[in-house]
């Protein structure tokens, strides 16, 4: 799996030098190197684009790698909203923004997601696709919230869903997290709202479709 992931994004990756320096950020500032990878970035870029979403929500922004490749597939038009728990990745993470050139069209909610996704229902907001990529012990109840802000036919798309192989292979290691992204699975393959794939790119990603 990783020889194959190394191959697409040494094939398939784009030069981006604002991706670059968000990576040299987050290794400066001693924050975990957890972004998606080159071609999990890449794929969103193309998926906002590909769907025309304007109206984007991300859970978990960290330093802004996969903000970046959310915004850059929509253009000056479209808007991204962003939770994170900790004040000082939000931070980082608009800087960041702000020198690819989003700046004006990212806003920041930090603290505990599920209050700021309880609080985006109360505000009857609604967004068109969403990235989950936070803590995995949250993702099914991220998901709900998602389906509940979700415009008819939006996208929602889950980060590590494959827990490094080990939601498929008993050889690998299992991570702390691979039950819960076994069962979270189970949950997108069969809810009734959704039509849902897994692909197989970075650390896995499922690709939802919510039906209203």
């Amino acid at each position: 799996m990783k020889q194959i992931n190394n191959y697409i994004d040494s094939v398939f990756q784009n030069h981006n030098t604002h991706l670059e320096e968000v990576i040299s950020s987050i290794e400066e500032n001693g924050m975990p190197s957890i972004s998606v990878s080159p071609s999990s970035g890449k794929l969103l870029t193309m998926l906002i684009s590909i769907s025309g979403a304007k109206n984007v929500l991300e859970i978990g922004a960290l330093g802004g790698y996969s903000g970046i490749c959310l915004t850059s597939g929509f253009g000056k038009e479209g808007k991204l909203t962003s939770l994170e728990l900790e004040e000082k990745y939000a931070e980082l993470a608009n800087i960041n923004l702000s020198k690819a050139g989003f700046g004006d069209q990212v806003s920041y909610l930090t603290g505990p997601a599920l209050q700021s996704l309880e609080k985006l229902f109360e505000d009857n907001k609604r967004f068109d696709f969403f990235f989950i990529d936070a803590d995995k012990e949250n993702y099914e109840n991220y998901l709900e919230y998602c389906i509940k802000l979700a415009e008819s036919g939006a996208i929602i798309v889950a980060d590590n869903v494959l827990a490094r192989g080990s939601v498929a292979d008993q050889e690998v290691k299992p991570k702390h997290y691979s039950e819960l992204m076994k069962k979270f699975n189970e949950t997108v393959a069969n809810h009734p709202q959704l039509e849902s794939i897994l692909i197989p790119i970075g650390d896995g990603m499922t690709i939802s479709k919510v039906k209203k």
